[in-house]
């Protein structure tokens, strides 16, 4: 009598089985998000939702349920780019894209809060705004917070958007745009990949440049953030602020 055949790692991978055609109709996550909701869907579910489909023998549920063990969350997808959802059998360019679309697309709504105007008058305060926004990102980019006469944000304006290790912009640009905004007062803020928040002899120069521009315009700059992660900051802190630092 033949032995009998021990799975392989690719045998298991996924679930056998087609586990998507195995559900009734009124249990698949299209049906149960028309009757009950999007609060009623699983992590596997609604991310079901956005792959539509799957592949020949890869069906969506159980690619959802594999991508969502490897990320450990959704929120573990913030940190993917391309290529780490492409390792999937039944990803493809254009579904890895739609998921990293989607996943800037919920980045940018946790930051475009819709309640009153933020107070961004010290350090931590514009760290907290500013941490789900920069959360997984790969790249350093820079942005101006143009803020009003009370220290109320008025417009968030992504200046510029660099490689993994630089992304300073010049004062004209940071400037033009405070202009533009009417604002009273301007905080400049990037992200060091890193995670070390510790500024760099580049972004104490801009910073210097900032400072006399800022006097020239008459529009306060108030403070210069750099956001890095508390578990790389040797101080604990998670951010670096000029201000804090009396260099403003």
């Amino acid at each position: 009598m033949a032995e009998p055949k021990l799975p392989s790692s690719a045998d298991s991978e996924y679930p056998a089985g087609n586990r998507f055609r195995e559900l009734v109709t009124h249990e698949r996550p299209q049906e149960r998000l028309g009757r009950l909701g999007p609060g009623a869907l699983s992590d596997v579910e609604l991310l079901a939702m956005l792959l539509r489909s799957g592949t020949v023998g890869h069906d969506v549920i159980s690619l959802s349920t594999r991508l969502v063990a490897e990320a450990g969350s959704l929120a573990g997808f913030l940190s993917w780019n391309e290529a780490d959802f492409r390792r999937f059998k039944g990803l493809g360019g254009v579904k890895s894209l739609q998921l990293i679309a989607a996943m800037e697309i919920s980045r940018r709504i946790v930051s475009q809060r819709a309640h009153e105007a933020p107070l961004l008058n010290r350090g931590d305060l514009v760290a907290a705004y500013f941490q789900p926004l920069v959360r997984g990102l790969q790249v350093e980019k820079f942005w101006v917070l143009c803020l009003n006469r009370k220290n109320r944000l008025l417009k968030c304006i992504e200046v510029t958007s660099g490689t993994a290790t630089a992304a300073l912009a010049h004062p004209r640009e940071i400037y033009r745009e405070a202009i533009r905004a009417s604002a009273a007062a301007v905080i400049c803020v990037h992200n060091h990949p890193s995670g070390d928040p510790a500024p760099s002899s580049a972004d104490l120069h801009v910073t210097r440049q900032l400072r006399e521009a800022a006097k020239t315009l008459d529009i306060e700059l108030l403070d210069h953030v750099i956001i890095g992660q508390t578990t790389a900051d040797p101080l604990g802190q998670g951010y670096y602020s000029f201000r804090t630092a009396g260099l403003i």
